[in-house]
């Protein structure tokens, strides 16, 4: 997996001259630009995506906000991971995947594009019945479903999500089917929180500002804590709220928080609870296909649902609007996916 976006490999081009496509780079903080460039050729080894939907993702809200520079980006940049697509030309020695067929991507940069080049590690064919608008979150379901498997939750143990976002939403899903004796869940908006109860939580708890501990809300419930705390939010400080909320010898999994950390992290507490600190990101590239293919398989099944909080798509032509939206945390928009056609 790429450890910076980076601007390489793009090639300027007059718009509209022949073999060009559009493709938007992110120039500088909040500016989001359209240029032209070349489409791009697949090398024997390669194949092409032709890009339909592109989500607009928690990692690229913050690169839109520069927050994470210059360790996680640099200037300009491309953005977009979340594919909905179908497969446009494949190289010579690529065997079973075919032009035609819908595929959603993993650990691919750049796709707020018309086309990308990619290996056949990055992409998995889906049935033909899926809507391409639904499947760009599956994208996320490899680190979600690592996050379960690492949580290794069974029917006595307890489980804090905070966050109901896109991620938490997701997680929320898949660690029901987990069957917790507990499975906890805080957000800010109540209807972030009625989507969570329908998918499994069994506690759902309103926070009323984002620097609200969570123990102050939840304590009184569960005061020893919980066995396992996933942070599924962006600001560094949600970890170390996860921290205070975990119990004596508990876990947290570290799906959200990172961005940064603007007070200091209380390793003690770490060392004085025994608290065990991981991360979802799969450490093995057989993992990750693995996980692929068992999160497709769980929304071909219905165990998944995506569609019901896409609130809104935007054009390709409007993305700079599109990132405006998903930046303001004031509106009830949960997901924002990007159509690239238009």
């Amino acid at each position: 997996m790429p450890t910076k976006m980076k601007f390489a490999d793009l090639e300027y081009v007059e718009e509209g001259a022949a073999g060009s496509q559009r493709v938007a780079i992110l120039e500088k903080p909040y500016s989001m630009k359209l240029v032209s460039a070349a489409i791009p050729e697949p090398t024997d080894d390669e194949l092409r995506i032709k890009i339909k939907y592109v989500g607009i993702c928690g990692s690229d809200l913050e690169a839109y906000r520069g927050i994470r520079k210059p360790e996680f980006i640099s200037f300009p940049a491309r953005l977009g991971h979340e594919v909905g697509g179908v497969i446009d030309k494949v190289g010579k020695n690529i065997k079973g995947l075919k032009p035609g067929q819908k595929v959603t991507c993993r650990y691919v940069w750049g796709a707020y594009a018309e086309y990308i080049v990619c290996k056949p590690f990055n992409v998995q064919v889906i049935p033909d019945e899926f809507d391409l608008l639904d499947v760009s979150l599956l994208e996320i379901l490899p680190g979600v479903i690592h996050a379960a498997e690492l949580s290794q939750i069974d029917s006595g143990r307890t489980v804090l999500i905070t966050g109901q976002g896109v991620s938490g939403l997701m997680l929320t899903q898949v660690l029901s089917l987990y069957s917790p004796k507990a499975l906890v869940v805080t957000d800010l908006k109540d209807r972030n929180l009625e989507l969570a109860k329908r998918y499994g939580a069994t506690h759902t708890y309103k926070i009323p500002t984002p620097d609200t501990p969570t123990m102050d809300i939840v304590g009184k419930d569960f005061p020893d804590g919980f066995d396992v705390v996933i942070p599924c939010l962006l600001e560094g400080a949600s970890v170390q709220d996860a921290l205070y909320s975990a119990r004596t010898g508990g876990k947290i999994v570290m799906y959200g928080g990172i961005g940064t950390c603007k007070e200091p992290f209380d390793f003690f507490k770490v060392h004085r609870q025994r608290v065990e600190i991981l991360s979802t990101e799969p450490k093995r590239d057989i993992d990750m296909y693995r996980f692929f293919k068992e999160g497709i398989s769980m929304f071909r099944d219905g165990l998944i649902r995506t569609w019901e909080y896409i609130d809104k798509v935007y054009p390709l032509s409007r993305i700079q609007e599109a990132f405006e939206e998903r930046d303001n945390k004031n509106n009830e928009t949960i997901h924002i996916v990007i159509d690239v056609e238009k």
